[in-house]
């Protein structure tokens, strides 16, 4: 409970200060975030990390799924063992769309 009334009275404290900063402040802000985002060295560090991100969440879900994948539950290695079948039939194509080489 103690964290639920903090949560609201940061969530009041928020709206306040909020509105006393206006309309004006709001789109400023908003315009220098597309200013940031639409950077092409940002866009570029961000598509970086997403892929180091997916090759590194495939290393580790083949690393994962060798050394326990007799000790899950039958449940969770038959789901396993679709999606390992999934990548190797879909040429390494994740459930967003994305290739995980």
């Amino acid at each position: 409970m103690r964290y639920r009334l903090t949560f609201v009275v940061g969530l009041a404290l928020g709206y306040v200060l909020g509105t006393r900063a206006g309309r004006e402040r709001y789109e400023q802000l908003k315009k220098s975030a597309r200013q940031v985002a639409q950077n092409p060295a940002v866009r570029n560090t961000a598509e970086t990390a997403a892929h180091q991100g997916r090759q590194f969440a495939g290393r580790a879900y083949h690393v994962v799924s060798d050394k326990v994948g007799d000790r899950m539950p039958e449940s969770v290695a038959s789901r396993v063992r679709s999606l390992r079948e999934r990548s190797a039939h879909d040429g390494g194509e994740d459930d967003w769309g994305t290739s995980n080489p």
